[in-house]
């Protein structure tokens, strides 16, 4: 071991990889041993009602390529399963630990995670240091010219990327500096290997994820073909970002020369955890803008199952729900489809949505979704106009022409068996209009 008086650890958690890594190079440089660790947190995990779900898979197989990639150094992760303080707490009783390294993470659990774990550390006299690292632009480095935060996206796009130099784009060169990594053998490991996916409750599967890379040739299309989901026009990277197996500053940097309107894609990204982090009511659960708190939603079970199922007889909508449900990935375009459809049509609490796409989602990622589902429910930061309510049909002949995409997924469409609208549009819009206006006019 290069330095007997004690050891760096390195937690990975949304960063799973060796290369590009901040929190990794960092602890790389502190001139400690460093040994790498990921925790299963069961606060998560024991929440997750399908034990099929691919995003443990997804974690599971990015960790053992990690660990592939360790054996050719002679060293190893360190994985474990539990909650995070008493796993840590533990790790205290077996190592020399001088320093904790993780990046950021802005979601409401991790903040609350993180100042526990750190409030453990310091009464051991240890310190966690965390970096920036899913994001370009973090927290408050984007704001007004009167210090207060963004909440309208053009302006924040502007200067985020007005903003951008090459000393935001440079890479953390943690790849080239594992050899300060532990070996085997150096510091006595539990003797126990890396949990099983059986051994934590859930299942392996065969299921094949999109690699972590995008074609130029995509890139230089995406404005034309990405509202067309029957089109492979979209990166599908949607799951490295969530889970860090690709850097951001490697993708903004590739990404740049071909395509701004990718590259506004990842703004959107910053920009709605940059509202999570200054606008903390929306991890509460709470509307970005209060008075939509006080919209009497239907909320009808039956009604909610039919779309959660696909059975709404509105052909696009119910593509994208079976689309979801069979594969974790919907469309972006169908995204917002789905979610006007479900708040405005039916007119059933957006953060029913927001919870269901949290359980099938394989990107799922907080910021994102609220964002998303308050946009679409106009109860936002730069949200559309209550009034604004897509029409499914019209939506369908603009975006899937051919109906190539709703066939895939609706193949009875022309039989008996597909179910009738289950509300006419013209007369839920009608009512939409009531039920928000009466709430919302002054």
């Amino acid at each position: 071991m290069q330095n007997s008086d004690g050891i760096a650890i390195c937690w990975l958690r949304r960063d799973l990889r060796l290369e590009d890594n901040a929190a990794l190079f960092h602890a790389l440089q502190s001139g400690l041993p460093v040994q790498l660790l990921f925790i299963f947190d069961r606060n998560i995990l024991d929440d997750l009602e399908d034990k099929s779900d691919k995003r443990v898979l997804f974690i599971y197989r990015s960790l053992e390529e990690i660990q592939r990639k360790l054996s050719t150094l002679n060293s190893r992760i360190l994985v474990r399963y539990g909650d995070p303080e008493q796993v840590l707490y533990s790790l205290l009783e077996l190592m020399p630990i001088k320093a904790v390294y993780a990046n950021h993470d802005y979601e409401p659990y991790a903040i609350k995670r993180d100042t526990a774990i750190a409030e453990l550390l310091k009464k051991n006299g240890i310190v966690l240091k965390t970096c920036k690292d899913q994001v370009i632009f973090e927290k408050d480095e984007l704001m007004k010219e009167d210090g207060s935060p963004y909440s309208v996206f053009t302006p924040y796009s502007k200067k985020w990327k007005a903003k951008l130099s090459d000393f935001y784009l440079n890479s953390y060169p943690s790849e080239e500096r594992l050899d300060a990594l532990i070996k085997a053998g150096e510091v006595q490991l539990e003797k126990i290997p890396m949990p099983s996916l059986e051994w934590m409750g859930f299942k392996e599967s065969d299921f094949e994820f999109p690699p972590a890379e995008v074609e130029k040739e995509l890139l230089l299309h995406y404005a034309a073909q990405r509202d067309y989901p029957a089109l492979e026009g979209t990166s599908l990277l949607g799951v490295h970002l969530r889970f860090g197996t690709i850097s951001i500053r490697k993708l903004v940097r590739y990404t740049m020369p071909f395509s701004e309107s990718y590259l506004n894609e990842l703004i959107w990204r910053e920009f709605y955890q940059m509202i999570c982090w200054n606008f903390p009511r929306v991890g509460q659960g709470l509307a970005f803008r209060p008075a939509y708190d006080f919209i009497p939603w239907r909320n009808r079970e039956d009604e909610f199952a039919a779309w959660c199922e696909g059975r709404t007889g509105y052909p696009i909508v119910d593509a994208g729900m079976r689309e979801l449900n069979a594969t974790g990935y919907m469309h972006n375009r169908v995204r917002m489809i789905v979610a006007s459809f479900l708040t405005k049509h039916l007119l059933i609490d957006w953060r029913w949505g927001e919870a269901y796409f949290a359980k099938k989602l394989l990107d799922y990622d907080f910021a994102s979704n609220n964002g998303g589902w308050q946009w679409a429910a106009g109860s936002g930061c730069d949200a559309a106009p209550y009034f604004r309510v897509f029409n499914p049909s019209l939506q369908a002949k603009k975006f899937d022409p051919r109906g190539l995409y709703i066939r895939r997924w609706v193949p009875e469409l022309d039989s008996f068996d597909y179910p009738a609208p289950i509300v006419e549009h013209e007369w839920a819009r009608k009512r939409c209009l009531e039920v928000y206006g009466a709430t919302l006019r002054p």
